[in-house]
């Protein structure tokens, strides 16, 4: 295993042309420190936890002394936020330290958020918020071990330094991780600015770097539109499955791998509610659960948009077009999965639908239905009123027998896809609390349970209960 010195770093992305960002040098933080590492995101770059113990890994990724190698680079960027066009935007509060790449190939860009001012902070202070930083080092493993793509987190860090939002807060950075950090916004940045050139250049970038089987291909751009059309179809319906709300689905936080990028105001479903508004500052639920497969086709459409220097509307449209069908596959064929089927037949989008109609009339826990629902009747036991339930079980059983399904190889199939635990905010919330009181543990509990959601394990059987009063429908901000 390489040591912190040897981290090989190819920064693709600082040598591209002027104008797509600036070199900017992060601020540490008084009395900076290490809170939590991420010991399976350490390992993604060679390196063993241990080495997070030296002081020079706090050094090195909280802004005090770059590592050899390392070139810190604000990404500019635009975006529509709640659906108005910002011509500028960029990384405010975040900096690309570099990107490392390991020993196999594989490259990580290695993005401090939180490390001071750069030239789009746009009068902030460039910093994070205690808060927000837990809440994004938590779920970024959450859905990793959930299986949705996304970008990961390498540590939250710590210091001596008060951040003000709505009041004094404790400022914090964590170091996330992803191939690539470019947007939906970075090519409108470009595109609304009228420079076709540079569109180009970051397609070919990010063709070269990520979809490297369309480098040089004719009507390459085409093709690559349509990738990013389908990855991100594939993302929301995982969403939707899953029951995770983003809460501010601008296109400056659509990820143009198909990546869940940029954890603010998100929520897991916990009573069924399809119109779930998890961000009190969208105020005409525009975000809201059951919006998110319309937002992000809306989104690929403005991508689509600023990519129409390389391709023609027509080759825009037709890769368009393919969402809806490519987000409604995935989607019923996860929610296949998750009720434990194994052959897809015509009824089952009924059968999903009907029992969705039953949850939400209910309000039932989303999570905790759905791994109860391994064995019904301790499912059914969840509704007040059983028998519009029993109506759809009786149904549900038909379809089970009608393929030959076994009850235990059936219940073992579910386990595997419907989780036990899920970052709820109540927990998020728990955990924040502690460690604004100094005690981390709590975070460091979360991360491990998150980590592999599906196994039952008695010591964080906590995870598993149905939210506390204070923590029922609790609703967050942008505010980082």
């Amino acid at each position: 295993m390489p040591t912190l010195e040897q981290l090989v770093f190819d920064n693709t992305y600082a040598r591209l042309p002027s104008g797509f960002g600036a070199r900017v040098a992060p601020r540490a933080f008084p009395n900076a420190r290490m809170l939590s590492v991420n010991p399976s995101a350490m390992r993604l770059l060679g390196l063993e936890p241990e080495e997070a113990r030296r002081p020079e890994f706090v050094e090195a990724f909280g802004g005090g002394k770059p590592l050899p190698g390392m070139e810190p680079f604000a990404m500019v960027y635009a975006g529509h936020q709640f659906g108005v066009y910002v011509p500028r935007l960029g990384d405010g509060r975040a900096l690309l330290l570099g990107e490392v790449r390991t020993a196999d190939g594989v490259k990580w860009d290695l993005h401090l958020k939180g490390g001071g001012p750069t030239p789009f902070s746009r009068g902030g202070d460039g910093r994070a918020v205690l808060r927000s930083s837990i809440r994004e080092y938590l779920c970024g493993e959450a859905m990793h071990g959930l299986g949705i793509p996304t970008t990961r987190t390498l540590c939250l860090i710590g210091g001596d330094e008060p951040v003000y939002r709505e009041e004094v807060e404790t400022g914090a950075m964590i170091v996330r991780m992803a191939p690539s950090h470019v947007r939906f916004g970075t090519f409108e940045y470009f595109h609304y600015t009228e420079q076709p050139e540079q569109v180009a250049r970051l397609a070919d970038h990010v063709i070269d770097g990520h979809f490297p089987h369309l480098s040089g291909v004719e009507g390459r751009y085409a093709r690559f539109y349509a990738e990013v059309v389908e990855r991100t179809a594939r993302l929301v319906a995982r969403w939707q499955a899953v029951g995770f709300a983003h809460g501010v689905m601008n296109t400056d936080n659509m990820s143009i791998l198909g990546l869940t990028l940029d954890y603010g105001p998100f929520g897991f479903l916990d009573d069924f509610e399809p119109g779930f508004i998890c961000n009190h500052s969208d105020h005409r639920g525009r975000y809201a659960f059951d919006q998110q497969p319309r937002i992000a086709m809306w989104n690929l459409a403005c991508l689509g948009e600023a990519l129409l220097t390389l391709m023609t509307e027509d080759e825009a449209r037709a890769a368009l077009a393919t969402f809806e069908p490519t987000f409604s596959g995935q989607f019923l064929s996860s929610m296949r999965q998750k009720l434990g089927l194994q052959e897809a037949r015509e009824e089952d989008r009924g059968l999903v639908g009907d029992l969705f109609s039953v949850m939400a009339e209910a309000a039932v826990d989303y999570t905790r239905f759905f791994r109860a629902l391994g064995r019904v009747e301790e499912a059914g036991a969840m509704f007040a009123d059983r028998v519009p339930f029993d109506g759809w079980a009786e149904r549900y059983r038909a379809r089970l027998v009608a393929e030959g399904s076994v009850d235990e190889e059936r219940r073992g199939r579910m386990e595997r896809v419907n989780p036990r635990y899920v970052l709820r905010n109540w927990m998020a919330q728990a955990a924040i609390e502690r460690a604004r009181q100094g005690d981390y543990s709590e975070v460091v509990r979360l991360l491990s349970a998150l980590a592999d959601p599906f196994t039952q394990r008695p010591e964080y059987e906590e995870y598993t209960v149905a939210p506390p009063a204070w923590g029922r429908h609790l609703v967050v901000s942008c505010s980082s």
